[in-house]
């Protein structure tokens, strides 16, 4: 005996297969809505892997979450955000539209808006990456600040750095990239 009308539904076409897929997602979306997750709306939310949230989580509309993700207490994640892969520790805010991969951002870090955190960047605590920033292999000091319009790419951030807008590092001899 099923458990549910879901398990034994057919699907035949591609409208069936979106209707099916709707179901499943609202389905995990109230499952985290009942452990105490505040889900913006449930019908326009994707868990693609596995999503593990603390207390008093936020989630707005359109937030995509792909492979493992870990959000720690009071994170909150603005609309139209992408993270794949991810670690966000307690006290964290994800501005909208801001795309995180493979990346650990610290306690009490802002992210965004329209912030782009690429493969091996790990924010420390109190960290600041701001509006168009994106970062690849990077360390991000702890209450260092990006906070606009720049290019941090295989970089040792310390701790109360300041970088101004328009900056680059990038460490590529034409051959090799070095930290």
């Amino acid at each position: 005996s099923a458990a549910s009308e879901l398990e034994i539904l057919g699907v035949n076409d591609r409208v069936q297969l979106n209707q099916v897929e709707r179901e499943y997602q609202r389905r995990k979306a109230e499952e985290l809505m009942r452990q105490g997750v505040n889900i913006a709306d449930a019908g326009r939310l994707d868990i693609r892997g596995s999503l593990t949230c603390g207390d008093e989580v936020s989630i707005d509309i359109n937030v995509v979450f792909e492979g493992e993700v870990t959000l720690g207490n009071g994170v909150s994640i603005g609309a139209n955000c992408v993270l794949c892969d991810v670690t966000v520790a307690d006290g964290t805010v994800i501005h909208p539209m801001s795309h995180l991969q493979e990346t650990v951002v610290g306690k009490a870090c802002s992210v965004g808006p329209y912030a782009r955190l690429r493969p091996g960047t790990v924010l420390e605590q109190g960290a600041r990456i701001g509006n168009f920033v994106e970062t690849k292999n990077a360390n991000i000091g702890v209450a260092s600040k990006v906070n606009h319009l720049s290019y941090i790419g295989d970089c040792e951030m310390g701790a109360d750095v300041n970088i101004g807008a328009g900056t680059i590092t990038c460490n590529y001899d034409g051959v090799a990239k070095h930290r």
